[in-house]
């Protein structure tokens, strides 16, 4: 037990023992600056600069760019880089997405497919349907005031007010005889207008041309996109005179009358139109003589 006390205090004499550092001068051995240290101060002072050393290099890697130079550490250019190119991929995906459907409608519009489906509209108009007994009708004052001011405005109108909105005006696209009407039995989507060769046709309101090509069974196609989800598709063409992405003004020449395509039997214009994916009669709204 003597032997440990002892050898302890051996090892405590020689951590806190003094020594001197003395820096000479090598030719004339003056000295120059001298320090008192012991084992102890240099081992705390060694331990604590490696510390400090070891937490400055941490903030050099974790806070500045020389990280970048570490093997393992991905560029901070690269990183950016590579965000934004999966912000681009993106949204070149949903356009790609997008223009997929808009051409897979004008490729219906073209072979004038139309989905069959039927609706029961009873089953749409019984969500809305109210019980009449679980309504309060009786008339507000407001209500009463405005039907007395109402009526009496029109007790001393001398003209009829047109309150109904005649929606978007068409211009008939070609003067001619109609050889055959719009038929959806027949899968017929369209009225054949018969003219002489070279009529210029033009547009029916304003627009813009989506599709401007040469078919093997139409011809000369050209396809207006108008206001509202409205569509006018022009067949068997003898020349156009539009190019895709061209912007059209109502009752503008855009193609002229010919017997272009597989399916045709003479010269005149196959006239579509369609709103919002579906076709309507052109006869419901354009006079063509």
């Amino acid at each position: 037990m003597a032997k440990k006390v002892k050898k302890r205090k051996e090892i405590k004499q020689k951590l806190l023992h003094k020594y001197r550092l003395v820096i000479l001068n090598e030719s004339t051995f003056e000295e120059k600056i001298s320090f008192k240290l012991s084992r102890m101060n240099v081992f705390v002072t060694g331990s604590l600069f490696i510390i400090g050393l070891i937490g400055f290099t941490i903030l050099l890697i974790a806070f500045t760019p020389l990280r970048e130079y570490i093997p393992g550490y991905s560029s901070t250019k690269l990183k950016r880089q590579a965000t934004e190119l999966t912000y681009r991929t993106d949204s070149l995906v949903a356009t790609l997405n997008y223009t997929n459907r808009y051409l897979e409608n004008i490729r219906k519009v073209l072979r004038g497919d139309v989905e069959n489906n039927e609706i029961n509209r009873d089953s749409l108009f019984d969500q809305y349907k109210l019980d009449p007994s679980t309504i309060d009708l009786t008339p507000i004052k407001e209500d009463s005031l405005l039907r007395a001011q109402v009526a009496l405005e029109d007790k001393y109108n001398l003209f009829e007010r047109n309150i109904n909105n005649p929606g978007q005006v068409l211009f008939s696209p070609l003067s001619g005889t109609i050889s055959q009407e719009f038929n959806t039995e027949n899968k017929h989507f369209a009225v054949d207008v018969v003219a002489p060769m070279d009529s210029p046709i033009k547009a029916v309101a304003n627009g813009t041309v989506i599709f401007a090509e040469w078919t093997a069974e139409t011809g000369y196609v050209i396809i207006l996109e108008h206001m509202d989800g409205l569509l006018s598709v022009y067949k068997h063409n003898g020349s156009l005179n539009k190019g895709q992405g061209d912007v059209v003004r109502s009752g503008e020449v855009i193609a002229s009358v010919g017997n272009t395509g597989e399916l045709t039997t003479g010269p005149h214009l196959h006239f579509e139109l369609w709103s919002n994916g579906s076709p309507i009669d052109p006869l419901n709204f354009i006079d063509f003589k």
